[in-house]
Order: C-alpha cells, then structure tokens, then sequence
C-alpha cells in the first residue's frame, strides 16, 4: 500500500485534528480528488486529511482496512475498485445497489455503507453548470462497465425519452439492459450497426478508448441537431472524442471535469453535512488542466 500525501489537503484546527479521508484506486498519483476536497475544506472550516492510496484490486480489502484501523471516516474509490468496494460494504444506497458499484464510502460502527455519486455528478454538471436540459433526450450510451452503469440509471431518473447502449462486447450492453429493466425505454445496438438508427441528442463516451489514444469509429449520422456530446474523462483522454464531436456538428462538446467536480461535492455533503460550492475550484482547475471543452 502506498500513501502519497499532499501537504495542501490536510487541514488542523484548534479543537483538534483533522478527520481523516482517502481516495483509493491505481494508477492514483494523478487524482485530483485531494486537491479538490481540500478546496471544500477551506470553504466550510471543515478540518479534514485526505490522502491519495495507492491499492490494487488484490491489496484493496487490506488496504482499507488499515485505514479504518487508522481512523478513517471515509473513502472515494475510482478504478479499478468501484464494484469491488460495493461487495464489501456493509450496506449500500438504493443508487449504488442499481449501479452494481460504489465510490463513496462512510464509516458507519465496524462497518462501510456505500454510495454512488458518479450519475449525480454527470446529472448536476449538465443540468446545473452548463444550463443545459436532459428530459426528453434521445440518448445514446457508449461503454458497459461500472461508470456506464452509474449513468444510465441518473440520465433515466432525469427523464431521457429513450436510452440505447453499446459496447464492443455486445453481451455487455445487454447485461446492463436487463439490469435496468425497462424494455420500452433501453434498447441496445450493435457497434457496427449505430448509422442506421438515426440521430441522438445526447451522446455520452463511458469508455475507456481515449485513456489508451484510441478513437471511437463512430458513424456522423449518430449526432441530432443540437447534440450534447459529454465523454466522462477529462483532459487529455477526452480530446479525440471531443475533436469528433466538434467535427461532425455537435451543438455542445463537453468533458467530465465538471463531473468529477459534481460528484467530489456530493460525496463531502455526504460525510459533512454540507454542500460546497463548486464554482470555484472547478475554474481552478480548467485552468490548470490541458482541456478541450466548452465553458
């Protein structure tokens, strides 16, 4: 298990030491998660240590569990640990459970109740930071796993009209279509196969293509007048996704910073109480990041 500090996340106080979070997931060096929460914390006066952990999916159990031993009050877990996490959990949100994946985690007694932020963030980003309407959208969702699941569930809660899945393992896309149950709103649709069924005004990039340099292949015909494009990376690993949504006409080509950002305050209201607000450092940070999205 490897710690890797950040002397700008913890924050002490007069009435005495910080309470102590993490994020856990390999590769981890990278999170942006201590920064951001440390943001909140000086936002709200509240004290708090979050560390970045470095855990596998074979030293994860373990690793948790030294924490806990440590104080831990609770956790954001990202790849590749979110399904894993919801298996050790105690109990799980109704969100969570129906996402079949956690990345949040609470201290409850001995034990960790989980929850699952990752849709709310996507929801409250569009919604709320880009004004921009979900109800009604044709929607089409590109990747299965764990993130996928996450979002296919927020975006149906928000009132897409319809939802069509694809993935390059078609068995995939239609495990998470039986998993969500609702046959008159979620269709799936071979990947080779998606110019023959129109346009879709939402497109969301649930994949991991861009992390790897890889474009996606997929047919101009897809994007309605107006589109929104959201691939859920940020950075570099949402430029070609994004560049491809520009280039074939899309009215909105956005990346996940705004999500991360979103989905980072509701796991902090979760343990604290409190919602902070996340104007701030997301500008922050779309300063600091090479970004190819709309503001």
């Amino acid at each position: 298990m490897q710690i890797i500090e950040d002397e700008t996340t913890s924050q002490t106080t007069a009435q005495g030491g910080p309470g102590l979070y993490a994020v856990f997931g390999q590769p981890i060096a990278h999170s942006l998660s201590p920064r951001i929460h440390a943001a909140f914390s000086r936002q709200l006066s509240i004290p708090l240590d979050y560390q970045a952990i470095e855990a596998s999916a074979e030293t994860f159990v373990g690793a948790l569990a030294a924490f806990a031993a440590r104080g831990g009050r609770g956790a954001n877990v990202t790849l590749p640990l979110k399904q894993l996490a919801a298996r050790f959990c105690l109990s799980i949100s109704e969100r969570a459970r129906q996402a079949d994946s956690v990345n949040t985690l609470v201290r409850r007694g001995e034990g960790w109740h989980g929850e699952s932020t990752d849709g709310a963030g996507l929801v409250r980003d569009i919604t709320g930071r880009h004004r921009l309407y979900v109800r009604g959208r044709r929607t089409l969702l590109l990747g299965a796993g764990g993130a996928a699941r996450a979002v296919a569930f927020a975006v149906l809660d928000a009132g897409i009209s319809e939802l069509t899945i694809a993935n390059r393992t078609p068995e995939h896309a239609d495990a998470l279509a039986d998993a969500i149950g609702q046959p008159d709103r979620v269709t799936t649709r071979y990947w080779n196969d998606l110019g023959n069924w129109g346009g879709f005004d939402l497109i969301i990039n649930a994949t991991s293509a861009g992390h790897h340099g890889a474009s996606l292949d997929l047919p101009a015909s897809v994007i309605a007048s107006r589109a929104i494009c959201y691939d859920l990376s940020y950075a570099k690993a949402s430029f070609k996704f994004l560049a491809w949504a520009r280039s074939v006409g899309a009215g909105h080509a956005l990346d996940g910073l705004g999500m991360l950002v979103e989905q980072a305050a509701e796991a902090f209201e979760i343990w604290h109480g409190q919602r902070p607000d996340t104007d701030e450092i997301y500008a922050e940070l779309r300063a600091y990041l090479p970004g190819d999205s709309e503001d």
